[in-house]
């Protein structure tokens, strides 16, 4: 088969479908990557795939500019004549099954990775945009095969009628590499708390910030690092006046993005994410698989990977106290984090092994 993988990003692709791409290729499939360009696009050229930049605005609304868009999609499935097409993002999916059903592409893979900026803020501009990516659902996943990270996200979507049952899966997030990701003991000195995500309020940054705060009001004795960078598309992007502020402040520390995030864990003694809602979060299952503990909110995703009181802590969401609480707990318990961290390991190797992700995809893709 010919495959497309089309993700908003080469970074997306690079980081969370290489194994899915390199297994399709070792198989004997015809692999083709498609996503705007980046640094990137060149590293998975040079792992021998073909990559295509293919570019388009991820917060673009423009009529004008949007049709063009899908127009020169349509264009490229056409001439690439594919066999499947898997989409990534909310946009990919939307533009994606539009172009590959107009064109005539046999087969239609969507994965939900999360639902993003759009269901989650409560803001007028996103509950304006909601209602119209709504329609564009309804009718852009008609026919297709949609994979969901996290039960709540398919229920809402069967809900809402967007797909139905038969072209639903449940497969948790894109995999851990749990070779790469292994334990190690902790660093002498002070505990450090680390959050890794891109930084966005919708992440709960806001919220660690404030539990920082709280704690060092207390006196607990902890570092706490934003790992992550600033994602300048996105709505709900933190700016980066404000993380100034909050190093100025010495509240936290911002370590920027890392390329080595496994080498952060093995730095870190607790892994926090206080996020709002999201699809299955990889960096829970990567700190689970590192043998460290995990603070997360109690909402969609996050309580997919962690087991309250087993592998870490479950916290209301949007609650900095109940934050600080939990991370206070760890902070001052090493032999609770090594409980934790244990079980974290045996709950990835389980649950979210990159082999088991890739193999349930790939059974997907051959179901006729």
């Amino acid at each position: 088969m010919k495959i497309i993988l089309f993700a908003n990003t080469d970074w997306y692709l690079y980081n969370f479908r290489l194994a899915l791409a390199q297994a399709l290729k070792k198989q004997g499939h015809e692999v083709l990557l498609v996503s705007p360009s980046g640094e990137y696009g060149l590293k998975l050229q040079e792992m021998g795939f073909r990559w295509l930049p293919f570019a388009f605005s991820r917060r673009g609304l423009n009529p004008v500019s949007e049709v063009i868009t899908l127009l020169r999609l349509e264009h490229l499935y056409r001439r690439e004549k594919p066999d499947l097409v898997h989409h990534f993002t909310i946009k990919c999916v939307l533009y994606g099954s539009f172009a590959a059903r107009r064109v005539g592409v046999p087969r239609v893979v969507n994965s939900i990775t999360g639902l993003g900026y759009v269901f989650i803020s409560q803001s007028v501009k996103a509950r304006l945009i909601r209602w119209l990516v709504s329609r564009w659902y309804r009718m852009a996943l008609r026919g297709t095969d949609v994979i969901f990270q996290n039960p709540e996200d398919k229920q809402l979507f069967l809900s809402y009628r967007f797909t139905d049952e038969q072209h639903s899966y449940l497969i948790p997030g894109s995999g851990v590499d749990i070779k790469r990701f292994f334990p190690c003991e902790e660093t002498t000195g002070m505990p450090v708390v680390i959050l890794p995500a891109r930084l966005l309020w919708d992440k709960g940054v806001g919220e660690f910030v404030e539990a920082a705060r709280i704690l060092r009001a207390e006196g607990i004795r902890a570092r706490f690092a934003l790992v992550g960078k600033i994602d300048g598309d996105n709505p709900a992007a933190i700016p980066i006046n404000q993380l100034t502020a909050w190093q100025k402040e010495e509240v936290v520390e911002w370590w920027g993005w890392q390329e080595d995030i496994a080498a952060v864990y093995a730095q870190a003694h607790i892994v926090c994410l206080p996020s709002y809602r999201e699809g299955m979060p990889r960096v829970l299952a990567e700190a689970g698989a590192s043998g460290r503990p995990v603070v997360a909110t109690d909402v969609p995703g996050c309580r997919m990977v962690v087991k309250d009181g087993i592998n870490g802590l479950l916290v209301k969401p949007r609650d900095a106290r109940a934050l600080a609480d939990a991370l206070k707990r760890l902070i001052l318990d090493p032999s609770l984090r090594s409980m934790m961290g244990k079980c974290g390991r045996e709950i990835a190797i389980r649950d979210f092994s990159i082999e088991r992700v890739v193999s349930d995809t790939i059974k997907i893709y051959q179901q006729q």
